[in-house]
């Protein structure tokens, strides 16, 4: 190609060249044996030109290597560079990709449980420790050049996404941001915030996946596409993706109702053979019949998302019991190894409590499932497995789908709906994506695969549009805490704090939604103008004519229906006075005429001396009619009340389902009351007539110089117009009012509160605040209260552990049917003055109008963990602890370190002349054992 150049296109093509070699990118890329995408390299060069990027792009993109770069870059500018995860999990793997390129001197680890080299010039660390360093001014930020905020989208998460903002807010002006997130549809409204808060950002968005993606569904033995192939529609280039027209014939076949009016018999038969063909080529598969399907067609590895813990261990049984091997001699043998290492630091005693042996056996087998109820070492385990092809088939909760690095070749969704912590939902578009994006392995799958399992009920076109659809928009759930405000006040003062919330991508989502209804209010303004010009009256003051007359129709409206309401009244009265053997007059409705009551239908809970049946939406009396119907009526045939006629005994023989019964009951009634001649109900008069206020505006309105006009009901039809655009304006200025500033209203009244507790005056931070400050959580002020009042003073390591527990415990399902098992004795007492103090700042809160269900104050505390807490940090054994905790290993791991975690910022925040302090310590080291202490950093 050289020698097709002219001289000078060779130069320029040449000095290109050597321009580029003189760049840091240059040498980043030869560290890669694969050429750099389109994206990375415009990304790289963006943060080289000293920008800020937002890179947004599919699952498994390679959007990392933009953070590597600015590692990279840090590293040879001589300054620091801050590697933020959302997950411990992703920081450790992070944190052993960038160990191996640069070696342990010149990366460090953060986790708030790990701290590795914490004065490296490269840390990777969860992005709250980030945001603790920034409150409390930390050293390790001076020369801090760079901040990668890995999977940024994080910050739609409602429970620890305002961190990300935080961080995002606060980070010193010099440092330059690498976002890096998933595919999100208003990439480009993040960006311009980014823009404002942060300084010049470039946005980087890439849709196109690495390595192509098909879609199927597994119906019974075959494996269908979920779209046809796509085709050029007359040569334009605009190729449509058509769903399978034979998934739609499947799901219309299987939900076509088998029955044959017309031949009952034979058209029974004919559709039940039918339907056992279908049958016969439809069904879910089993879990080890998917994976031996896979497994024949060249498939694995795949990852097999189960919205179930329980039903990820089931699978690996299943696949167990069902004989499945998808590893050989040389595979098992390494796998052993391989786990017999990672593992050696577990005490014997230990093991059998964990599962560890049918562990193990899955393992050998090439199967394993993973979910956040495992031991973290197992999971990582797995996970590295995973990754060397030795483990071929793994059964997930969705938590494998944020972004730890397990690319499979296929993915296998069982179903298509989740329990979301309230309900059962279907999965969104996001969701979809985000869990099939991790099929398809790049440089080594040419092609990844999405495969649902078909379900009775399924459609196709509805899958077709979670898969089609890219739909996954980023919303702040950004809310001002305790914690967060005194710290903003310490640092800004009240009114800068103010201002910076204001600056919150949740305030500018809040602003830029605004826009739209101001717009509107404006043309709404301008149409208030011109139906004044027409309803503008020569002799007077139409406006305030048209008032009157408004105020008038709601008088006689709101006397309507007080009458309507009152003969509703009277005539549910009447009704509940009805016995059986009445003989009244229906006046209206499809029965209206002579009927005779059976059974009065009273409300629930009263009666007249009759057991009867019992309604809860007022009296249904039962009643037979002249024309021998037996029908149950309801308030809306009684408009007036109704009076008995004549009184009838009812034959105790009588059966309202006989038609001989029902025609000589009629025929009796008939001749008892046909000859009735049933009153009138006479017309009550009017309350509008003798009612004050209406006599009134009536005279008013007389009285008014545009009553006389001519062109009065023309004035009058612009006035009802103009009437109805101010109401609707008024609506949307209310929403504009409820949008604007709500960040910082929310911020006043939590400072309010913290005033009123003396935490601050005014721009000053009390002794009380400044331990607040220290204490970061979600029941923050709760933890300074009970330091505040002494509640955990006297206390040993274990009691403080319990009680802390209370602090940081959720359930996953609340279970208030069943009181939690507590410690006794001090610790008992301490856990129930915590309850109390809760109930204080709960009716504190509704006080200052700071409310739960908008994401701000103080839940409940969670009592559940303080027994495991307790025999944990008293020194139980793990075996006994499980045991009458009812809890998986991980999830007791877990919480244990968040106990650990909360500990620690106790300790530091405590008087200390007491002895919380030194016990919160000691009770560290009491958790900080076995399980709970085996390092996840290898």
């Amino acid at each position: 190609m050289t020698e097709d150049l002219t001289p000078a296109e060779a130069y320029a093509a040449a000095k290109r060249r050597a321009a580029e070699q003189a760049t840091a990118l240059a040498p980043f890329r030869d560290l890669y044996d694969f050429d750099l995408d389109p994206f990375q390299v415009e990304a790289c060069r963006a943060l080289e030109a000293g920008k800020g990027v937002l890179v947004a792009a599919p699952t498994g993109s390679g959007k990392t290597i933009v953070g590597e770069f600015a590692v990279h870059l840090a590293l040879e500018q001589g300054r620091k560079c801050f590697y933020t995860t959302p997950i411990k999990a992703l920081s450790n793997q992070k944190y052993a990709d960038l160990v191996k390129r640069y070696g342990p001197k010149r990366v460090g680890l953060l986790t708030g449980d790990n701290s590795v080299n914490a004065e490296a010039p490269v840390i990777v660390m969860t992005t709250e420790v980030l945001r603790n360093m920034l409150y409390a001014g930390s050293q390790s930020l001076r020369g801090l050049g760079y901040v990668v905020m890995d999977e940024v989208h994080y910050l739609s998460d409602r429970f620890r996404g305002a961190v990300w903002e935080e961080v995002i807010i606060h980070l010193p002006e010099s440092v330059t941001l690498v976002s890096l997130s998933a595919t999100v549809s208003n990439a480009e409204e993040f960006g311009d915030w980014l823009d404002t808060v942060r300084g010049d950002t470039e946005v980087i968005v890439s849709e196109s996946r690495p390595v192509p993606l098909w879609q199927h569904v597994l119906a019974g033995r075959r494996m269908h596409d979920l779209f046809e192939e796509e085709t050029d529609h007359g040569g334009r280039g605009a190729g449509r993706r058509e769903v399978n027209p034979d998934l739609v014939r499947l799901a219309r076949m299987e939900n076509s109702r088998p029955f044959n009016g017309r031949d009952r018999r034979r058209g029974r038969e004919a559709d039940r053979e039918r339907e056992r063909r279908q049958r016969s080529r439809i069904w879910t598969p089993g879990r080890p019949e998917v994976i031996e399907r896979l497994d024949a067609e060249g498939l694995l590895p795949a990852i097999t998302f189960i919205f179930s813990r329980a039903g990820c261990e089931a699978a690996v049984q299943q696949c167990l019991y069902a004989g499945l091997r998808l590893n050989d001699e040389e595979s098992r043998r390494r796998v052993r190894e391989i786990v017999e290492e990672r593992t050696e630091s577990i005490p014997p005693e230990d093991l059998h409590v964990l599962g560890y042996y049918e562990w193990l056996e899955g393992l050998e087998r090439g199967i394993a499932a993973h979910h956040a109820g495992m031991l973290p070492t197992f999971k990582e385990v797995v996970e590295e497995l995973f990754v060397r092809g030795l483990v071929k088939a793994v059964f997930a909760t969705e938590t494998l789908a944020l972004g730890i690095n397990m690319p499979a070749r296929s993915v296998v969704l069982e179903k298509l709906v989740k329990w979301n912590g309230e309900q059962h939902a279907d999965i969104t578009p996001g969701e979809y994506t985000q869990l099939t994006g991790r099929a398809g392995r790049r440089g080594i799958d040419v092609e990844g695969h999405a495969v649902v399992l078909w379900q009775r009920g399924m459609d196709p076109v509805h899958l077709a549009g979670l898969a089609g659809t890219r739909t996954y928009p980023l919303r702040s759930s950004f809310k001002p805490s305790y914690n967060m405000a005194v710290n903003l006040v310490d640092q800004f003062g009240r009114h800068r704090s103010r201002e910076l919330l204001e600056t919150s991508f949740a305030q500018f989502q809040a602003d830029r939604s605004v826009v739209g209804i101001s717009r509107q209010v404006q043309r709404n303004e301008e149409g208030l103008q011109g139906y004044r010009e027409g309803m503008t009256c020569h002799l007077g003051d139409f406006e305030e004519y048209a008032r009157l007359r408004r105020e008038l129709k709601d008088r006689e409206n709101e006397l309507a229906k007080q009458g309507a309401a009152q003969r509703r009244a009277a005539a549910a009265t009447s009704l509940e006075k009805l016995k059986p053997g009445d003989v009244i007059h229906v006046p209206t409705g499809k029965f209206a005429g002579l009927a005779l009551v059976l059974d009065p239908g009273l409300p629930a809970g009263r009666s007249n001396g009759h057991r009867g049946f019992e309604h809860v939406d007022g009296p249904r009396p039962l009643v037979l009619t002249a024309e021998r119907q037996v029908k149950r009526l309801a308030s809306i045939d009684f408009p007036v009340p109704v009076e008995p006629l004549e009184r009838m005994r009812i034959p105790r023989s009588f059966n309202p389902r006989s038609p001989q019964s029902r025609r000589d009951l009629a025929s009796a009634l008939r001749t008892k009351a046909g000859h009735i001649v049933p009153d009138r109900h006479r017309k009550q008069r009017s309350a509008a007539v003798d009612d004050r206020e209406i006599a009134r505006l009536r005279e008013a309105l007389r009285a008014h110089p545009c009553h006389g006009c001519d062109e009065r009901e023309d004035h009058a039809r612009w006035a009802e117009r103009y009437h109805r655009l101010q109401r609707d304006t008024k609506q949307l200025e209310r929403r504009i009012e409820g949008r604007t500033n709500t960040i910082a209203r929310t911020f006043d009244r939590i400072v309010a509160l913290l005033t009123e507790m003396d935490y601050l005056r005014d721009d000053e931070v009390t002794p009380h605040g400044k331990r607040l400050a220290r204490l970061y959580g979600e029941l923050d002020l709760l933890a300074s209260e009970c330091l505040r009042e002494g509640v955990w003073e006297g206390l040993d390591p274990a009691e403080l552990a319990a009680c802390v527990s209370a602090l940081v415990y959720e359930a996953r399902q609340s279970d208030d049917a069943v009181a939690p098992k507590l410690p006794t004795g001090r610790a008992k007492a301490a856990l129930g003055e915590m309850v109390r103090i809760w109930g204080r700042l709960d009716a504190l809160e509704e006080d200052f109008r700071i409310r739960q269900a908008e994401g701000v104050g103080q839940r409940e505390p969670d009592l559940g963990f303080a027994w495991a807490a307790h025999q944990w940090a008293s020194g139980r054994g793990l075996d006994e602890v499980l045991r009458e905790a009812e809890m998986p290993a991980g999830d007791f791991v877990r919480w244990c370190k968040q106990v650990i975690d909360v500990l620690g910022q106790i300790a530091a925040a405590a008087p200390q002349e007491g002895t919380v302090t030194k016990n919160a310590r000691k009770a560290v080291e009491g958790l900080l054992r076995g399980v709970v202490a085996y390092s996840s950093v290898s």
